[in-house]
């Protein structure tokens, strides 16, 4: 049986987690002081997955970059495959919050997404 120890980022509570497990399987999670804090345990020792968040370069914009996050967690392990595929990611302005920068992300089958809105300059003062 092997004992596995984690601060849970499930709520603001931060409790300290201790999870059992025989092999791959969890056997108990105890310390947490909300349902929150058993499913993170769960999940984060099984399967562990973050959302990714960045930057990508605007072409005509009136900012040169936007940020962006994945539409959903992914799994740990492609994080870096992640980032790497948005390093060559431009985007033509306008660009709007929620807009699709990136689909199917270092095939993880989740997208990238703008998290700002990026206009085009005012180039007439219209």
């Amino acid at each position: 049986m092997e004992t596995r120890e984690l601060i849970c980022i499930g709520c603001p509570m931060g409790c300290q987690l201790t999870i059992e497990m025989n092999d791959t399987e969890v056997v108990s999670v105890a310390g947490n002081t909300c349902p929150r804090g058993e499913t993170y345990a769960k999940k984060e020792v099984t399967n562990p997955t973050r959302i990714v968040t960045s930057t990508v370069r605007v072409e005509g914009g009136e900012m040169d970059m936007v940020s962006v996050k994945t539409r959903e967690d992914i799994p740990k392990g492609k994080i870096f495959d992640c980032v790497h595929a948005l390093k060559n990611v431009t985007v033509a302005a306008p660009v709007n919050i929620g807009d699709v920068v990136l689909r199917n992300a270092a095939g993880t089958g989740v997208d990238i997404v703008a998290t700002r809105n990026v206009g085009v300059p005012n180039q007439h003062g219209n």
